[in-house]
Order: C-alpha cells, then structure tokens, then sequence
C-alpha cells in the first residue's frame, strides 16, 4: 500500500509524483489546485520547456524544470525514480492536457507503481473528452491517439475498428487529415464526423459533416486537430427470413392459390427472396 503520509518541511503536499492537467490552448483554463501543486513542485518534468514556461512564466511559477520527452524518458527513468524516492514532491505534465494520454509519462508512471511511489492525479483539460462533450454522439467512446502513420498500418487498424458501434476519437495533423480523406470514406461512409480546430484557442473551429460528403467540403484546417467520429449509423433491416405467420399463412393458401399468387403476396413489401418462399411452398405441396 502507497504511503500517503504528508512531509510537514514539504508545503503540506504528499510526496510522490503529480500528474498535472494543463490547458490544451487557453492558459486561462488552468485550474486553482493545479497553480498550487505546481508552485510547491520540487522539480516540474515539462515536454518541452520551451513551450512550459509560457504558462508557467504567466502564473510566476519558479520551480525547476527537467526535460522529459519521447527521446529521452527512458534515459531519465531511474533519475527521476531516485529524486521522487528522496521525499521530493515532483509535477508532471505535457505540452497541452493531461500527460500520458497520446504524450510522455507513461512509462515514468509504471515504474512508479512499480516502485510504490505516490501518484496523485490532478485532474484538468482533456482534448478527447472536450470534444466529445459537443460531439452529440455516443459516449461510449474509443480514444485511438495519433492516427497511423503508414498506409498498412491505417488499413489494419482502421478494418477493426470500423467494428465497433460507438465514437472514435483521433489525433491528427491537418496536413495528414487532407491527404487520408479517402481512407476515411473507405472505412466510415456510415457515421458522422466532427472536426475540431484549435480547441479553446482564438481561431477556434469546429466543423460537421457526413463522412460520405467529405470529399465535397472545402474548409482550411492548419495545425493539430482533433477527429471524432459517430457511433454506426442505425439502418432498419427487415427480415429476410420466412416469419411464422408468413410460414402460417401459406398453409392456409397453398390449396387455394398458385404458388406464383403466393409468392407475390407474402413478398410484396418484404425483403425475402422469392426463391425461399417457393421452396417452401413446394415443401408444403409435397407434405399434401
């Protein structure tokens, strides 16, 4: 069991590691407990401390920075591992949202679980849950990240998940959006899109369509965006089977009218071949 006890040297926050959610595009969507767990940090990890000390900066907050990115997390791992086994209270987050989800820090997490360090989340903006909040679709939802990168990576993935029955959310720059629009229609002609352009930001965008019209749509997308797609749309499909009152009612009228007679009449309005009705009208006729 984690230990949970509070350093009283240490600004009355637990030791361990936070996992801090910061704004996806406006800096003023940063929450009040997030200011205060990252003021009292002993050391911040950024994903690129370029783009971190602009909120930080902002806010006036002067904790040390360490870099931690997909190059170098790894590399970082047992470092960092040391720090937060020395009492330190240590923040984590990303360039924009709640870090590990499509960003660094997963594999800092893991080894802190490994290593029964405290992981306290500090909940804030999320790009995917943003946009599906305005999405009106299902929220039964699959956040899938990136999108592929390569041709036979989008057809692989893209055949399971044209299965599932429920919103999918993507990642993807407008570049790369542009050019797989096709692979899109392939895989998605039935379900609704929303198209999201710089969330929260001042050019913020937000386009609907249906996937089978995107080809006909001109609108200028630039920068990240985030997809999401609808749940299956729901086509109401009539039987194309023989019901029992269909079975019922051929009975009745295999000794009063043809077998021609029958068939148009229990196929008229109904998605049955013909073919199976006559076949089971002979069975019937051969019972007699």
């Amino acid at each position: 069991m984690m230990n949970l006890q509070t350093d009283s040297k240490k600004n009355n926050l637990k030791n361990g590691l936070y996992v801090v959610s910061t704004p996806i595009g406006n800096l003023d969507d940063i929450t009040l407990r997030a200011l205060e767990v990252l003021r009292k940090s002993d050391y911040i990890l950024c994903e690129d401390t370029r783009v971190s000390k602009k909120l930080l900066t902002k806010y006036k907050i002067k904790s040390k920075l360490i870099s931690n990115h997909k190059f170098n997390e790894k590399k970082n791992l047992q470092k960092i591992i040391d720090i937060l086994k020395s009492n330190k209270v240590v923040s984590l987050i990303s360039d924009a949202g709640t870090p590990t989800i499509s960003d660094p820090g997963n594999i800092l997490v893991k080894e802190c679980i490994n290593n029964k360090i405290n992981l306290i989340p500090i909940p804030g903006p999320s790009a995917p849950i943003v946009a599906l909040s305005i999405s009106g679709f299902s929220n039964k939802y699959y956040f899938y990240g990136f999108f592929p990168e390569n041709n036979s990576e989008i057809n692989k993935n893209f055949e399971i998940l044209s299965k599932i029955n429920g919103s999918i959310v993507f990642f993807i720059s407008a570049k790369k959006f542009n050019r797989s629009i096709s692979v899109i229609k392939k895989y998605f002609s039935d379900r609704k899109i929303l198209i999201c352009k710089e969330i929260t930001k001042y050019f913020e965008e937000y386009f609907r369509f249906n996937v089978s019209e995107l080809d006909q749509k001109n609108i200028s997308l630039k920068g990240e965006i985030t997809l999401v797609l609808s749940e299956k749309k729901i086509v109401n499909k009539t039987s194309n089977n023989l019901s029992e009152s269909d079975k019922t009612k051929i009975r009745k009228l295999i000794k009063k009218l043809s077998i021609k007679e029958i068939v148009d009449l229990i196929k008229d309005g109904k998605n049955i071949p013909k073919k199976e009705i006559y076949n089971y009208c002979l069975k019937i006729k051969n019972e007699k």
